[in-house]
């Protein structure tokens, strides 16, 4: 391959998968705008700095364009470049870590099924651009990829309702999510963090639902 003036040789191999571990339960991933990855135990995969750099370079970008110059068109492709890099990056080291917690706890790994998500997420104009900058199909792709190498399951679950269901009592309402960030049960007064409540759901729905194909599959 040729790209930024230099050649590249990608080289291939193939490893062989090792057979997928019976789960014990299954490790929630919710993936969104403000946090990119929240797991339902807790842990949140991302940082102010990140959100920062994406719109640091938004801001440039629509610098360089308004200019239209030879040299802007060169850093444009330039900044593209380092864009990319960076986002490969941040999903390598976060698909790294939920899937190393997944196999050290024994779980599987649930998702929520994200196709469409460009065309069926309503947000802010700023919030779109970020939508649609960021690489949330290669952080699934990353995810699966490294989850097979490590024997680790993975489900995809359906993504309605998983940010409105309260994860303690099951009662689904918009007013449950006042804000970006919280999640308090109209129903039964629970209370968490929206994302690690909409994780802790996908992962109900991935033991459920793994449950489900394996009792069929007995059946048979």
């Amino acid at each position: 391959m040729y790209r930024g003036g230099s050649w590249y040789l990608y080289a291939t191999c193939d490893i062989p998968e090792p057979d997928p571990i019976e789960p014990d339960g299954f490790l929630g991933v919710d993936l969104g705008i403000a946090n990119i990855a929240t797991t339902d135990d807790g842990t949140v995969h991302v940082g102010k700095h990140l959100n920062q750099v994406r719109h640091r370079n938004r801001r440039l970008r629509r610098r360089l364009q308004a200019k239209g110059t030879k040299s802007a068109k060169r850093l444009l492709r330039k900044l593209s470049g380092r864009e990319a890099r960076f986002a490969a990056d941040t999903n390598h080291r976060i698909s790294k870590q939920i899937v190393t917690e997944a196999q050290r706890t024994c779980r599987g790994i649930a998702l929520e099924d994200l196709g469409g998500i460009r065309e069926r997420v309503r947000l802010r104009k700023p919030q779109r651009v970020t939508l649609h900058l960021w690489a949330f199909h290669q952080l699934g792709m990353f995810l699966a990829y490294k989850a097979a190498r490590a024997g680790v399951p993975v489900v995809y679950v359906d993504p309605r309702y998983t940010s409105q269901r309260c994860s303690a009592c099951g009662h689904i309402d918009k007013k449950n999510r006042p804000e970006q960030a919280t999640f308090r049960c109209t129903s039964c007064g629970f209370a968490e963090h929206a994302d690690i409540n909409a994780a802790r759901n996908i992962a109900s729905r991935g033991a459920a639902g793994w449950a489900v194909s394996h009792a069929a599959d007995d059946a048979a």
